[in-house]
C-alpha cells in the first residue's frame, strides 16, 4: 500500500471547549461500551482498548470512571451508533460516525454540514468501500523485517509492516487489533505506542486546493462542534503550508 498513517482529523486547539468535547467523546464511548459488553475491562477488550486510548489523551479518571458507573448501573441514556458518508469541500470522501439518542437531531446537524459548505451528503455505503477498517499501531523502531516476523510466528493476519523515518507503524484487519498488540508487546516489553488505534484508511487520495481549504477547514470545525460526532475520516491530502 506504501502508505505512511497520518491521522487525517483537522487539528484542533487545546482549549478548555476541545477538552469537555474530548472528555463528552470518550465519556459516552466508554458508557456504550461498558453497558453493551460489561464493565469488566479483562473480560470486555473493546472498554479496555477504550479506556487505554482515553488515558492517552489525557482524559481524567474520574471521567472514566463515571461512565463505567453510570453502564454497571443501568441507568441513563440510550446512545446507539450512526454513520453518515458523503463527499466534502474538493471532492473528498468524508465518513462521520456518531453515538446519538436522537436520530432526527443528528442527522440534521450532520446534514447541516453538507449543506452549508456547498457539500453533499450521500446514501450508506457511498463511499465506505474506499476505505480500509484497520488496526494501527506506530512506535519507534527500524527494523520491519523483524516486526513482521514477530507477528508472523504469533499468527497474526498482518496487511503491512512499514518503516518511516525511525517510526515502525503495522496494519492489520480491525479484528486482529489485540492479537498485534499482544505479539508486540511480548516481543518488546519496553514498547512504547505513538499510536494504537482502529481507523478507516483511504485506499486513494484526493489533494485539497488551496482554494478549497478554507472551506475544508470550516466544514471540518463544523463536524467538530456537532455533540454527537465522534470520529472523522477523510481521504484529503492537504497543501502543506
Amino acid at each position: 500500500m506504501g502508505r505512511a498513517f497520518e491521522v487525517r482529523k483537522n487539528a484542533m486547539a487545546k482549549t478548555a471547549g476541545v477538552k469537555t468535547k474530548v472528555y463528552s467523546k470518550y465519556g459516552k464511548e466508554i458508557y456504550v461500551s461498558a453497558k453493551n459488553g460489561g464493565a469488566d475491562p479483562d473480560t470486555n477488550l473493546s472498554l479496555r482498548r477504550l479506556m487505554d486510548k482515553a488515558k492517552k489523551d489525557q482524559v481524567p479518571s474520574h471521567v472514566i470512571e463515571k461512565a463505567i458507573d453510570k453502564a454497571a448501573g443501568g441507568a441513563g441514556e440510550d446512545f446507539v451508533p450512526a454513520r453518515y458518508e458523503g463527499f466534502g469541500p474538493g471532492n473528498c470522501m468524508v465518513i462521520v460516525d456518531c453515538l446519538t439518542d436522537n436520530n432526527n437531531r443528528t442527522i440534521t446537524d450532520v446534514r447541516n454540514c453538507f449543506t452549508k459548505t456547498g457539500t453533499k451528503i450521500g446514501a450508506p455505503g457511498a463511499v465506505a468501500h474506499m476505505f480500509d477498517h484497520q488496526a494501527i499501531f506506530v512506535f519507534a523502531g527500524d527494523d520491519e523485517d523483524a516486526v513482521l516476523e514477530v507477528l508472523m510466528e504469533a499468527d497474526v493476519d498482518v496487511s503491512e509492516v512499514e518503516c518511516e523515518e525511525g517510526k515502525i507503524t503495522v496494519y492489520a484487519p480491525q479484528t486482529e487489533f489485540y492479537k498485534v498488540k499482544t505479539a508486540l508487546t511480548e516481543a518488546y516489553p519496553d514498547i512504547n505506542f505513538d499510536a494504537e488505534e482502529i481507523s478507516f484508511i483511504p485506499q486513494v487520495e484526493t489533494p485539497i486546493s488551496d482554494e478549497d481549504l478554507p472551506m475544508f477547514e470550516k466544514f471540518m470545525d463544523m463536524l467538530n462542534d456537532c455533540d454527537d460526532v465522534q470520529d472523522v475520516y477523510h481521504n484529503a491530502i492537504l497543501p502543506e503550508a
